[in-house]
């Protein structure tokens, strides 16, 4: 008798006994029941498939939630993977996750086997939102049409080019504007630093920006930033078949995906940003010696990036050590598939652990600490590092990365040349929380800071 075959009439021992034990018609003999399923369904399938990835044992039903930090997830699969390995998997409920950790598995799985692993796990919250339209909580053929039709159209309106770059600078000067208005007294960044990227996107989608006291667009923003928050716990972890992809629902949808992301992730690295300057100032001496050496009172630009070493070095720092999207957006397998000797199932939740690529501890220096001489070599000049991966990688790239990266260079150099960014007075730097409050994305904990006007 082969040992799959033993543990199955083993199972079902348990299972007659349980079953003699219970009377028909009441509660436990429901909840027997249940388990009776639970029982016969696990185990037996994989043993014929191939060897499944290790991982806690999971109880009848709730899996193993209960043994799961619910609030900062990530935290806790970082600490299985120590016991478990870089590939494992656990229950969230009844619902199998394979969990993927450190720089080298990650990258094998999106970039290596991106077919495999490049479908969303579209949960039932995001898919009663999306209905599957749109580019970030869809797949197959809606996904391809519609992520290729954005790139196209964002390329075409100037996103990553010149008219960027010139629609950034405008909003900037806004963006002072409202922090002068607080006349160095302690304010919270929130709201003026999403309304000023938030525009950017809006200028290039919509064709115009919005004036930061407009009720429709801060009542958009605030909400989005807002469902992004409230979407992001693990609990989130309709219509007729269209003969084109473009129509009017797939087009909002994905308006406002793009809006959606262009404000939340690139507003929320720029506040840790703003914040960590703060925290650190002999670091925020540096970005601004190197700046006033550099540029001097003019505007900063784009071409000045490779001139300023430190500061790109900071700014990258920033997005590895902020880790806005630590458990990334869930995937799916698209197929069953053999991945470093593990089988995954077809449409099995795959968590990218993006966490633990920025903080591996076998490609960083120091993971968990603010050091820019991460992407600085020993003559000071900024390097690129391969398991920088704050924008996700393979399918799922984010596909407004250029857009991005070309506005945190822009606002935070500007910003950096304007202001000496300071605690409140009373407050050191050492009160400044670092762990962050936990959404989709990872915003820094609530914060007041003061902007000093630089003479």
């Amino acid at each position: 008798m082969s040992a799959g075959a033993q543990k199955l009439r083993e199972k079902m021992s348990v299972v007659e006994s349980l079953l003699q034990f219970s009377s028909t018609g009441t509660l436990l003999g429901a909840l027997l029941f249940l388990l009776v399923l639970y029982l016969l369904s696990s185990g037996s399938e994989s043993q014929k498939e191939g060897k499944e990835p290790p991982g806690p044992k999971p109880l009848p039903l709730l899996g193993n939630l209960l043994t799961l930090d619910l609030t900062r997830p990530f935290d806790t699969f970082f600490e299985l993977s120590k016991t478990y390995g870089n590939i494992f998997q656990v229950f969230l409920g009844p619902r199998r996750t394979v969990v993927l950790v450190g720089y080298k598995t990650v990258k094998e799985a999106l970039v290596n086997h991106a077919e495999e692993f490049g479908d969303r796990d579209i949960v039932p919250g995001f898919r009663i939102m999306n209905d599957e339209h749109g580019i970030i909580f869809s797949n197959g053929e809606n996904w391809k049409e519609m992520r290729r039709f954005a790139i196209s159209n964002l390329r075409d309106l100037g996103m990553g080019k010149r008219g960027s770059e010139e629609k950034i600078i405008e909003e900037i000067q806004y963006l002072k504007g409202e922090f002068d208005k607080f006349e160095e007294k302690p304010f919270d960044t929130t709201r003026p630093v999403n309304y000023a990227v938030s525009n950017i996107i809006s200028s290039i989608v919509y064709g115009s920006r919005f004036e930061y006291t407009d009720p429709r667009f801060t009542e958009t923003v605030d909400r989005a930033n807002e469902n992004v928050r409230i979407s992001g716990s693990i609990s989130m972890l309709k219509s007729g078949k269209k003969d084109s992809y473009f129509h009017e629902e797939n087009l909002m949808v994905s308006v406002a995906n793009l809006f959606v992301a262009g404000t939340d992730t690139t507003g929320t690295t720029l506040r840790w940003g703003l914040m960590l300057m703060a925290k650190y100032p002999h670091i925020q001496d540096r970005v601004q010696e190197e700046i006033d050496r550099v540029i001097g009172g003019r505007q900063p630009e784009v071409e000045d990036r490779k001139k300023l070493p430190y500061t790109d070095a900071v700014i990258h720092e920033t997005q590895r050590l902020a880790n806005i999207v630590p458990l990334n957006l869930p995937h799916m397998t698209s197929c069953d598939v053999t991945f470093n000797g593990y089988f995954i199932k077809k449409g099995t939740t795959v968590v990218p652990l993006l966490t633990s690529v920025l903080k591996d501890p076998s490609e960083w220096e120091k993971p968990n600490s603010f050091y820019p001489e991460h992407f600085l070599n020993e003559k000071g000049q900024f390097v690129k590092r391969d398991a920088f991966m704050p924008f996700s990688a393979g399918r799922r790239v984010c596909l407004g990365e250029s857009l991005a990266r070309m506005e945190l260079f822009l606002f935070f150099t500007s910003l950096l040349q304007s202001y000496r960014f300071t605690t409140p007075p009373g407050v050191s730097g050492d009160e400044l929380d670092l762990k962050g409050v936990v959404g989709i994305t990872l915003n820094p904990s609530p914060h007041k800071l003061c902007a000093i006007r630089r003479s």
